[in-house]
């Protein structure tokens, strides 16, 4: 199991339209192959800035099978018109938990 974290910074104001948006994707998130779930966090000292965090059995679900899905073009049409910059994304593996 692997975890995408997308920075997603999105133009002051329009975090709750934002918020909306990703509330609508949700569903398209669990439906595709791979997936496990998802997480959306806003930062406290920086409201325009979100983490949004999407796990994975494996990298390729994500990287290949996602992006190549029409759930991720709804995605982007969705979220994207908010997105101040292209998120940043990276992908961990957890190595200790509690």
């Amino acid at each position: 199991m692997i975890t995408e974290i997308a920075q997603i910074k999105i133009h002051p104001g329009h975090e709750k339209q934002f918020e909306s948006a990703v509330a609508e994707a949700v569903p398209l998130f669990p439906s595709a192959d791979g997936c496990h779930g998802i997480d959306l966090n806003r930062s406290v000292e920086h409201p325009s800035q979100y983490r949004l965090m999407v796990r994975w059995e494996t990298v390729e679900h994500h990287t290949v099978t996602f992006r190549a899905s029409e759930e991720f073009a709804r995605w982007r049409a969705l979220a994207g018109p908010y997105f101040a910059a292209p998120p940043q994304v990276e992908h961990v593996r957890s190595v200790l938990a509690q």
